[in-house]
């Protein structure tokens, strides 16, 4: 399929459109506004008078529409539609408008902050289920893939097609929709750039139901928009993605290093020698990627990929390089697989296909993360603060925790490449990005509120006593953040203030919203956990687990417990399966 030619509009600007009453809404006099009940009776009413698929409380599978992946934060969306066609989606987000509810999308529903329900009790969900084509073009090796199509079921797609692939995240049931328009890292990202990166074109539907199609050269502040902050937006029902030729083979490689914990010096010592290794670029390149996991049954693991690399070289040279680094490892492997191969070993032997519909996954969960910098490489200091934390206390932990330390930057890297300002992901100097997550054994509710100090104390204990500007990863959604400090910490003040700008004139009734989209932060400041729905904790009075984490102290989360249907989205006991950026 061509990519599309952009409307010919000869708009450069979305901001020019408001004066041509773009942003006008129909049906909106028709459906008075009231309390809740009312309004989702309107939109029923309204759905129903133009087609659009939905289920609401009334229908038979309710319960498991509206489960989300998080079981520790559930909502009750007023109604979740199903559309089949981009004017359904239209109609819904008019009616909703119309009726004064939310709108949020749901691509692949693995929002951490389960804000593909809503973030709140009342919201209109749009489920992207249906738009789930993917198709290249020969010629310009742009992929054209729906809305809801699962990063597992994309690898498979374009790889059936050409032998295509792109640098998304390693757990299949992850949507697109979320995932490539908030970053998406994958182990290919320090040589390809982030998923988000990737993207040439979107067809999306506005708030007022206007359909475009957005490119950098058409309603660029749109496509500016989207690719960092589309929850707040728009929805994505078709992504134009530049593909890249897929590697004949990747070395995947890992390691067993428990001996790194052995004590706090050892500890910091391996790491200072791994960073100054991802640091310098006459020792790696940016066709090598790599991680660490440890978690509290005292594992220590270090894996990755060398895309296009010399086996005999790798491993008498470069791997034993990397691992010098530490003590001597208990067992290590280097092995030469194929492009789909290799997505399957990221992802501890999983299936890559997915279901188009009754996909279930879930787990209980609280998580955080802290994106370090290049120019500030982590300190002996700070360094000697996480790990004395983890050897202290990690051990003696009130549930299961897990932190994984994916090498965004470093020498070379992809993902810093773009400038600070092409897109609303504006963070291009990124080094580390640690991922602390604690939930519960079973992957069930009740949720023991004792496991959120813990994660905010492993946050707090890098940047303990210091002044580093931390960030934090858009994907890893900490709903215990204010929306304040997760705009500051996503985004930075310049990038938000941009983005405020856009959002006040494409949608100024913020009709796509959550606890943490841009605007909501100049609304009422509160945190996500604070709009009604129920927190499976073992004390189901709260709303909130903890209260308001110190800007200073980075946020997100990490990967997933079973993705279900035979998925492993998160590293246990030892092993590594990074899940690389989620829906949202």
């Amino acid at each position: 399929m061509q990519q599309k030619n952009p409307p010919k509009h000869g708009f450069q600007s979305i901001v020019t459109q408001l004066t041509l009453g773009l942003f006008i809404l129909p049906f909106a006099s028709s459906y008075p506004f009231g309390g809740v009940e009312t309004r989702a009776s309107s939109i029923q009413d309204c759905l129903t008078q133009n087609s659009v698929p939905y289920q609401d409380s009334t229908s038979s599978s309710w319960a498991t529409t509206i489960s989300p992946y998080n079981l520790r934060l559930q909502y009750t969306p007023a109604v979740v539609t199903l559309p089949t066609t981009s004017q359904h989606v239209s109609d819904a987000i008019v009616c909703a408008a119309a009726a004064g509810l939310k709108v949020q999308a749901k691509s692949g529903g693995h929002s951490y902050a389960s804000y593909s329900t809503g973030g709140k009790d009342g919201s209109v969900i749009i489920s992207l289920e249906n738009f789930n084509s993917i198709s290249v073009d020969t010629e310009t090796n742009i992929a054209t893939v729906g809305g809801g199509v699962r990063l597992g079921n994309l690898a498979l797609g374009i790889y059936s097609q050409g032998k295509r692939a792109l640098p998304h995240g390693t757990c299949p049931g992850v949507g697109i929709g979320g995932h490539f328009t908030h970053g998406g890292y994958g182990y290919a990202s320090r040589l390809w750039g982030l998923a988000l990166d990737t993207i040439v074109g979107l067809d999306v539907v506005l708030a007022n139901g206007t359909q475009i199609h957005t490119t950098a050269s058409a309603y660029p502040d749109i496509f500016y928009a989207m690719r960092g902050a589309g929850d707040s937006f728009g929805i994505a029902i078709a992504f134009y993605l530049q593909t890249f030729a897929a590697p004949s083979s990747v070395l995947t490689f890992s390691a067993s290093i428990p001996a790194t914990l052995d004590s706090v010096s050892t500890a910091v010592s391996s790491f200072t020698k791994l960073q100054e290794f991802t640091l310098d670029s006459t020792r790696i390149y940016n066709n090598i990627t790599l991680g660490i996991y440890t978690d509290n049954y005292g594992s220590f693991s270090l894996s990755g990929w060398c895309m296009s690399c010399n086996l005999d070289h790798f491993k008498s040279v470069t791997f034993p390089e990397i691992l010098s680094a530490f003590p001597a490892p208990a067992s290590s492997s280097v092995e030469s697989l194929g492009w789909t191969e290799a997505l399957v070993s990221a992802d501890n032997g999983g299936q890559l296909q997915v279901p188009l519909t009754g996909y279930d996954a879930h787990d209980t969960f609280y998580a955080k993360s802290v994106v370090t910098k290049n120019a500030q490489p982590l300190t002996n200091s700070q360094l000697t603060s996480y790990f004395t934390y983890i050897l202290n206390q990690g051990r003696n932990a009130p549930s299961p925790w897990y932190t994984i330390i994916d090498l965004y930057g470093g020498a070379g890297s992809q993902v810093n490449a773009p400038s600070s300002d092409s897109s609303a992901y504006s963070d291009r100097d990124a080094h580390w990005v640690f991922q602390n997550y604690g939930f519960t054994a079973n992957s069930l509710p009740p949720y023991d509120d004792a496991i959120t100090p813990f994660v905010d104390s492993l946050n707090s204990a890098l940047s303990a006593g210091t002044s580093t500007d931390f960030g934090a990863y858009l994907n890893y959604v900490d709903p215990q953040l204010s929306a304040t400090d997760a705009a500051m910490l996503g985004y930075g003040q310049s990038t938000y203030n941009k983005l405020l700008s856009i959002k006040k004139a494409v949608d100024p009734n913020e009709v796509f919203w959550n606890p943490q989209s841009i605007g909501a932060a100049d609304d009422t400041d509160s945190t996500s956990n604070g709009s009604s729905g129920t927190t499976t904790s073992t004390t189901p009075t709260s709303t909130s687990t903890t209260s308001k984490p110190s800007a200073t102290s980075p946020l997100k989360v990490s990967t997933n417990a079973s993705c279900g249907n035979g998925y492993t989205c998160k590293g246990k006991a030892g092993k590594l399966s990074e899940e690389k950026g989620l829906d949202r």
